[in-house]
């Protein structure tokens, strides 16, 4: 279950959106200059795993907001994208079509995937020097396991990947791991694992840091404390952002849109908020890549300094999320990687597996702008024979003969006091 510290609520639905910005900012948001267009034209196949990761994306949410129960979900489904996209190149056989498709690039090779990666990057990080977006990958290998140089070769090329071997058993690997993350997200998640397990072997991890100004900010002074619903029924007063400023809006069935742009225009903030009488676990549960497509065409298109001034309240918020994907990646599609007899031959000699893929996240919403980080690690497991027998949790029991197999006891013992 995830663990959540908040010091706000989030409205409506938070989007994959807040973590596709780039560069840096360099100058006072009202002042930007509006980006016309892409640095260049997608091509054909662009366009198509765009498509499909917004597929995923969709995905994701919905599998994890199903089994949270926590008020709030936030996830980048771009960083848990790079890190199971690095892993995929260590994947063979059953497990590899698994996990390419449930990614959503089924169809594609190797080659072509990781070029979508790199190329998407590229892009990215190119469009607007109003707004800070850094994108970073990592590669942990244990000091002395049988990892294939080919494995390396590829994730450093393709995902430009940090990667250093490591003595896990050291006093320092834990900090130098965590340290990373902390490094790449400007300390905003300063620690992604607790422990190292003996039989961990690889971590796979990806950093997303995301800082944008509002194209038009709000004023402080306006700040207020607001009732706020909570979907029990119940009110709760949050501190909440007013001000009269041009923002995209639309209503299509159920939903009311509102889009809020940083910098140049380049990346906004789309805030979809059900309609009165529908819930936002309806809305999430219906969500899918055809009906963001019709909420967006909805939006109007074009300089959003030229649309009217509405009065806009949002909550001022900040809070830091943390799951595990496992389950919800497992209903994806990919339960294969999970367990003993995954084919992860490309990385290295022996059975290797997914122990978990975990993501952590931070945002912030304040009158500036918005401040988003993520880091998803990906943690390889192989077997070996346990270090000793440590019976120091709820375990099972049996009594029988060894020979033939008789069980003459057998029990499930949760509380020896």
């Amino acid at each position: 279950m995830s663990r959540l510290r908040q010091c706000g609520v989030v409205l409506g639905l938070a989007c994959a959106a807040l973590l596709t910005g780039c560069a840096l900012f360099t100058g006072p948001a009202e002042e930007s200059a509006r980006i016309e267009s892409l640095p260049r034209a997608l091509t054909v196949s662009e366009r198509e795993v765009i498509a499909r990761s917004n597929t995923f994306a969709f995905g994701l949410l919905r599998e994890v907001y199903r089994r949270e129960t926590e008020p709030n979900v936030f996830l980048s489904p771009l960083s848990a994208s790079m890190a199971l996209g690095m892993t995929l190149n260590g994947a063979a056989t059953a497990t590899f079509d698994s996990m390419r498709a449930t990614l959503g690039f089924q169809g594609l090779t190797q080659a072509e995937i990781n070029r979508s990666y790199r190329d998407l990057t590229n892009l990215l990080l190119k469009l607007d020097p109003k707004v800070e977006l850094r994108i970073a990958n990592s590669i942990w290998a244990r000091k002395g396991e049988p990892f294939l140089p080919s494995f390396f070769d590829a994730v450093t090329a393709w995902f430009g990947a940090e990667a250093r071997e490591l003595d896990f058993a050291s006093p320092g690997a834990l900090a130098a791991i965590n340290g990373w993350a902390s490094d790449h997200t400007h300390g905003r998640v300063p620690q992604v694992l607790e422990r190292i397990d003996p039989n961990h072997i690889m971590f796979l991890l990806n950093a997303v840091y995301f800082n944008g100004k509002w194209t038009a900010q709000f004023d402080a002074a306006k700040t207020v404390s607001s009732p706020f619903r909570l979907a029990d029924g119940g009110t709760v007063q949050v501190p909440t952002m007013h001000g009269k400023l041009p923002v995209a809006l639309a209503e299509r069935p159920g939903v009311i849109l509102g889009e809020l742009p940083y910098g140049g225009q380049g990346f906004v903030a789309t805030i979809v908020l059900p309609a009165e009488g529908r819930s936002l676990k309806d809305l999430v549960e219906s969500l899918d890549a055809a009906k963001w497509a019709e909420w967006l065409s909805a939006l109007p298109a074009g300089d959003y300094r030229d649309v009217a001034a509405v009065d806009v309240a949002l909550p001022k918020l900040e809070l830091k999320y943390e799951e595990r994907l496992n389950d919800a990646l497992t209903a994806l599609g990919m339960g294969i990687a999970f367990r003993p007899g995954a084919d992860f031959s490309r990385m290295t000699s022996g059975g290797a597996w997914i122990d978990f893929v975990k993501q952590n996240t931070f945002l912030k919403l304040d009158e500036q702008g918005t401040e988003a980080a993520a880091v998803t690690v990906v943690a390889m497991i192989k077997s070996a024979v346990p270090p000793g027998l440590v019976v120091d949790r709820p375990f099972l029991l049996a009594i029988r003969e060894r020979l033939s197999g008789t069980i003459l006891f057998l029990g499930a013992i949760g509380d020896p006091r």
